[in-house]
């Protein structure tokens, strides 16, 4: 039977839950243990999928093609594990669920209510993880904070939870905020004492607190909120700004919270082998040297949108003993003609996206770096605006454009077959893990070192096979193809780098093992300075 893990947030949000349960996710593995995570969202939205992502940040797929939040991201590259989309679950699903089945008269006639059918359903989302990953430990993190409305029906099923399971087979993780007052100069522990007693006035007694703070936890500190919020003093773990990110799972190794959640799981694991991370921090520690990347998108202002790419990117770097700097560059501003925004950069990178805002940015930003023979990379959309490029200023095809942003002379980018030609948000896409055949020869094959490739998707939109063969002569080489012929990879050939890729890379990329794609550009991008 597997153990659970629960995690709740305090105070604020953004306090790092999602690294928690990641750190924490790192620890267990590296003793042996199976893990998997589940991450509750109590927003009424079915998935983000729809969603701006300057309210959610970037959305995650999956290899099944789960539309998740970005947390996943931070599982997947801590745990180095693939998830599916059953690690993320809404209110949405599970309204949705409950109500579809009352539809149908599943409920014979009775009262559909938060208590019971509501927790349940909950409940039954954590069972059916636990069975289909087989997993030692399950971690459930429940998003928002404490004192949320919205979040209150998962907290009273992960509450019963307990129950049903009993206390050696759960534990109850609560991270909370210790904010440091520079008028007193001193850190405060009455925040997270209210937090504490909000959660317990709902029959939830933490086990352990994360405490999150900018400045050190003293150990007057820890006594003190073990003192209050009835927890032992050694399960009062600190979580202090860090430098990288990836330095928490040894700070938390360092205070033993895996040696306290397996004694108080009654699991026993083999020793903890962090040697693999301590290498990798030590790397991040010792980087010296630097590339500039400009990452061209248009929610530049909130870097949570892109943060797969920028970590890809930083992953490639670390493989290559460099610190990789990003500048985030604002595709409107290159709309306006402030190419000057461009100069000086090692590298410039396009991301997915939908929607036309920025788009003659994105093409610009493309035509520079073909022009000024910057290493570029081009992704999903990135890789549509890098198409489109050449077909104006190259081929000479004026009105190029794509479909997705109305009529055009010459439609380069078209609906994928199989989508239907709906450019709103309802529309369906060709979304997870697809297959991609690496041409030989290519710069794309010489980083994979393999032909054929598992890649994860989310587009509606590619290159239109009726322009290809022009593209091929204006100097384009199709790298790469999927089973059924469509254009998974683009590149130019007298050039430092330009890549572009119908998929996202980004999504695979671990910090210990760089997606191939990255460490080929961070690669390129040091060859062409020494050039």
């Amino acid at each position: 039977m597997s153990k659970f893990v629960f995690v709740t947030g305090g105070v604020v949000s953004s306090l790092g839950k999602g690294i928690t349960v990641a750190s924490l996710g790192r620890l267990l593995t590296s003793r042996g243990l199976k893990v998997s995570v589940l991450k509750f969202d109590p927003y009424l939205n079915v998935d983000p999928g729809t969603m701006s992502p300057f309210q959610h940040g970037e959305i995650f797929v999956t290899d099944d093609g789960g539309q998740c939040d970005l947390d996943l991201g931070h599982y997947e590259r801590f745990i180095d594990t693939n998830l599916t989309k059953d690690s993320n679950i809404t209110s949405g699903k599970i309204y949705w669920s409950i109500l579809s089945r009352e539809r149908r008269g599943g409920y014979d006639g009775g009262t559909v209510q938060v208590i019971p059918h509501v927790t349940n359903e909950i409940k039954d989302r954590i069972w059916s993880l636990a069975k289909s990953s087989d997993a030692d430990v399950i971690l459930v993190e429940i998003g928002g904070t404490v004192g949320d409305i919205e979040g209150l029906p998962f907290l009273e099923a992960i509450r019963q939870f307990r129950m049903d399971v009993g206390r050696e087979s759960s534990l109850f993780i609560h991270v909370t905020l210790i904010p440091y007052v520079a008028a007193a100069k001193e850190l405060k522990t009455k925040p997270t004492q209210h937090s504490v007693k909000e959660l317990r006035s709902i029959g939830i007694q933490p086990d352990v607190i994360v405490c999150r703070s900018e400045a050190p936890i003293t150990e007057e500190i820890r006594a003190k909120v073990a003192l209050f919020c009835n927890v032992e003093e050694r399960a009062v773990i600190p979580n202090p700004d860090v430098e990288s990110i990836y330095e928490i799972p040894l700070c938390f190794a360092e205070a033993r919270l895996d040696e306290i959640v397996l004694e108080k799981l009654n699991l026993t694991a083999g020793p903890a082998d962090l040697e693999s991370w301590r290498e990798l921090v030590s790397k991040i520690k010792g980087l010296r040297d630097q590339v500039e990347v400009g990452i061209v998108g248009k929610y530049v202002s909130l870097p949570d949108a892109y943060l797969s790419a920028a970590e890809a990117l930083r992953h490639a770097g670390f493989h290559h003993g460099v610190e990789v700097a990003v500048r985030w560059i604002e595709a409107e501003d290159l709309e306006r003609g402030r190419l000057e925004v461009l100069e000086g950069l090692d590298g410039i990178l396009v991301p997915g996206g939908f929607g036309h805002r920025g788009v003659e940015g994105k093409i610009k930003a493309a035509q520079y770096a073909r022009e000024h023979r910057v290493p570029f990379f081009g992704i999903s959309l990135g890789m549509q605006c890098a198409a489109i490029d050449l077909a104006r200023h190259v081929l000479g095809l004026e009105g190029a454009g794509s479909v997705e942003f109305g009529s055009c002379a010459h439609p380069v980018i078209s609906f994928l077959p199989g989508c239907p030609e709906v450019t709103g948000l309802e529309g369906s896409m060709r979304i997870g893990t697809y297959t991609c055949q690496i041409q030989p020869g290519s710069r794309s094959a010489a980083c994979y070192g393999e032909s054929i490739v598992q890649e994860r998707h989310r587009n509606r939109y590619g290159l239109n096979q009726q322009y290809v063969e022009s593209l091929v002569g204006a100097g384009m080489r199709v790298a790469g193809l999927s089973s059924e012929g469509l254009v998974e990879i683009i590149e130019l050939e007298d050039h430092p780098w330009f890549v572009g890729t119908l998929f996202h890379p980004e999504f695979k990329s671990r910090p210990t093992r760089p997606h191939p794609l990255f460490a080929g550009y961070i690669g390129a991008i040091l060859e062409n300075r020494k050039g």
